[in-house]
């Protein structure tokens, strides 16, 4: 059976996806070699700086089989030098008969120069295959790339009506232990992890990731505080675990010049908001982070910090566990805050939702519906 361009992409896709959490700031990328109908090499970029999924792949290759192969990649090839060599010139060192790509690279030391290169070189490219597929998958890379600032993912368990601690503050566990290893395994592959200051006093959280036995995470993910007046104890479990990964305290540049101190003598790093950004702390936090190359954050915040993100159009995607529980009470707490929308149809919806039993609990994850769009008006959205 003759398979087709769409088939030998999805599975360099499918390879692509065992890179997540490894190779970021890169993206993910995935590369099968096809020669009479037939797989004969495939690779992924399987850790940042290391080996690209075009050299992982040809490192396999009969270079005499080359001329008469397909390659499929799902990002443009690189044209420059990097951490690692132009993965173009190996094409041009043994060019094969065809390269299909999925899209091309929005990088500006790429964007467009390698696929320009291979066909001045006459190589055939064709661009475009499972194109939406490859934007989604490295929806994260495009988005830091193209604005900046990492992607956002929002997190939080809740009761079946609505609550995320009782009228006395109690939330230890509205979440079943499943659903809190989930949580573990969604933070063992992200940059940074934000919360207020608020949470960080009711609950003092370590925000470490703890996984199965014999688990290493990752990637260690930042622990950042966003507390504006500096309310954050020096004794408390995040200050005294700085030996664990970073801690990032973003406060008010008029913050307690002595408490600063105490916190950077701890561990801590402190970063200070200029007032013009105190308005709109969070969008600073985010933009900082993404100077720093950080390409998934997490914000694990309360009531006021998660309504904060979702007032400001920040959150991109959405991890919910939803308990069997009722806890009742006008005063109970909800997940999300601050001004929200005065009509149902201003709600922000998930686009093509996935909903899973996690132990008891219910797990609701996906995109919001407008950064799920197609390509092209990706583009036009934050060009």
């Amino acid at each position: 059976m003759l398979m087709t361009d769409e088939y030998w992409m999805g599975l360099a896709l499918e390879l692509a996806k065992q890179g997540q959490g490894f190779v970021e700031p890169n993206p993910m990328v995935g590369c099968v070699v096809v020669h009479d109908n037939q797989l004969i090499a495939s690779g992924y970029h399987q850790r940042f700086g290391g080996h690209h999924a075009e050299v992982e792949a040809l490192r396999q290759c009969d270079p005499a089989k080359l001329p008469n192969s397909t390659v499929y990649v799902t990002l443009e090839p690189c044209s420059h030098f990097g951490k690692t060599p132009p993965c173009v010139n190996l094409f041009l060192q043994n060019k094969p008969q065809r390269i299909v790509v999925a899209m091309q690279d929005p990088f500006p030391e790429v964007s467009g120069r390698g696929i320009a290169k291979l066909r001045e070189n006459q190589i055939q490219v064709d661009v475009g295959t499972l194109q939406s597929q490859a934007a989604t998958l490295n929806a994260p890379y495009l988005k830091r790339i193209r604005t900046g600032n990492p992607w956002v993912i929002a997190k939080w368990a809740m009761t079946l009506d609505g609550a995320i601690a009782t009228r006395d503050g109690d939330s230890k566990w509205i979440s079943c232990e499943i659903s809190r290893g989930i949580v573990h395994e969604l933070r063992s592959r992200l940059d940074a992890i934000i919360i207020g200051s608020g949470t960080a006093i009711a609950d003092d959280p370590w925000l470490t990731t703890r996984l199965k036995l014999n688990q290493a995470p990752k990637r260690v993910a930042a622990r950042v505080v966003l507390d504006r007046q500096l309310r954050i104890s020096t004794e408390s479990k995040l200050v005294r675990s700085c030996d664990q990964g970073a801690v990032i305290i973003a406060t008010s540049e008029f913050a307690d010049p002595s408490k600063i101190d105490a916190l950077c003598n701890l561990g801590c790093e402190v970063l200070r908001i200029p007032e013009q950004q105190l308005g709109s702390s969070l969008r600073f936090v985010l933009g900082e982070l993404g100077k720093r190359n950080m390409t998934n954050v997490l914000i694990e915040g309360g009531q006021s910090l998660l309504g904060n993100a979702f007032d400001e159009g920040l959150v991109d995607e959405v991890h919910c566990f939803l308990a069997p529980k009722i806890v009742g009470g006008v005063n109970a707490l909800r997940p999300i805050g601050g001004a929200g929308c005065g009509w149902m149809r201003q709600a922000q919806s998930i686009s093509e939702p996935i909903v899973m039993q996690s132990g008891s609990d219910v797990y609701v994850q996906g995109v919001l519906a407008n950064r799920a769009l197609g390509q092209e008006a990706y583009d036009r959205r934050i060009s």
